[in-house]
């Protein structure tokens, strides 16, 4: 029965857990919508303010260690500029296509993770789990649809496709991104990991604004409202980075898609509810197909990963086994030989 209350309470802790993960990507998309309808057009300095809370609480704990980086800082340096681009293109979309695609859309990024697995690390999938990525495409598919009806329906200054273009050019970064951040955090420390994209993605973002936004943050009017907004979005994009990793490691994958699901009905909420704008129906049935495809996706992930970890069980016992037949090999040809030199002496 404790076991059993443990297991209840765990599952409990890893839902609500998954829920505020989906609750801070759908807070992090309204503040960044909300900041696009203002006016304002900053999305680095949005993910410079991300990355300075990240570097304040996270580089101080790996300075205290006194420890030696595991990896190589300027492995560091290209994950967090491939991030900062990424943050830039779907952050940026927001000026042109709306919270509920933008939202939705960030599904490709499991496409483009297929992909480069595939290729880069060799990474095999099974046929289901094509299908499950084939049917998100079509869901996707029907996004864009959507979109390309609802053009100038709601607002005539948004321009939906050219959104959705930057948000897939944007999920190709965070493929990149994702799989690195994976590879370190499996096989080094998360903390590092963290601590060290805050520290990069800070110190690229800086540059970038001093490049490219001076012009835009001059006709920024920084009023206690903008001011939360910036803060808002820097807060929500600081949980979703710390708690994901823990999510994805004791949850796993299938989890995890599912409560991002939950932010796209955020979404839609929002975009009901606070900007008054209906929604097309296509867009429903878009979100449909791609739960469909996610779980689809995810249960033949998570079963691919069940059999690996019970093939590799089996290995460890067939060692263990082989080691014992050898120990006891050995230990039967010793007494062999000590029978052997006791008859030796004997007949001496």
């Amino acid at each position: 029965m404790e076991f059993k209350r443990k297991d209840v309470w765990g599952l409990v802790l890893v839902l609500l857990l998954g829920q505020l993960v989906a609750f801070s990507m759908a807070a992090s998309s309204f503040t960044s919508s909300l900041i696009a309808n203002l006016g304002v057009d900053a999305p680095l300095t949005q993910s410079f303010f991300a990355y300075l809370l990240l570097t304040l609480v996270y580089v101080p704990i790996v300075l205290r260690r006194r420890q030696k980086l595991q990896i190589a800082w300027y492995w560091y340096l290209a994950l967090a500029f491939i991030d900062v681009q990424g943050n830039y293109l779907v952050v940026k979309a927001y000026q042109y296509s709306y919270i509920t695609s933008v939202t939705l859309l960030d599904c490709w990024t499991v496409v483009w993770v297929i992909i480069l697995t595939w290729y880069a690390l060799g990474t095999r999938y099974s046929l289901l789990q094509f299908v499950g990525a084939g049917t998100c495409v079509a869901g996707l598919a029907l996004v864009l649809l959507s979109d390309a009806e609802s053009t100038g329906e709601t607002d005539p200054s948004k321009i939906p496709l050219l959104g959705d273009a930057l948000v897939i050019a944007g999920t190709v970064c965070f493929a990149f991104s994702n799989v690195g951040e994976e590879y370190c955090v499996k096989k080094k420390d998360r903390v590092e990991v963290v601590a060290m994209l805050g520290l990069f993605g800070l110190l690229i973002s800086m540059v970038q604004i001093l490049v490219f936004e001076r012009k835009s943050l001059e006709a920024v009017t920084w009023s206690p409202t903008m001011i939360s907004l910036f803060a808002g979005f820097a807060v929500a994009i600081f949980i979703f980075y710390t708690i994901t990793p823990f999510v994805l490691k004791t949850s796993g994958a299938t989890l995890f898609n599912l409560s991002l699901l939950t932010s796209d009905m955020w979404a839609v909420a929002i975009r009901v509810l606070f900007y008054h704008q209906q929604i097309n129906w296509l867009y429903y049935l878009a979100f449909t197909v791609v739960a469909i495809g996610l779980i689809i996706y995810s249960l033949n992930e998570s079963s691919s990963d069940n059999e690996t970890a019970a093939s590799a069980d089996a290995a460890v016992q067939y060692q263990q086994l082989q080691s014992e037949d050898n120990s006891t090999g050995s230990g039967q040809n010793s007494g062999i030989q000590e029978r052997t030199h006791k008859e030796e002496l004997h007949i001496c």
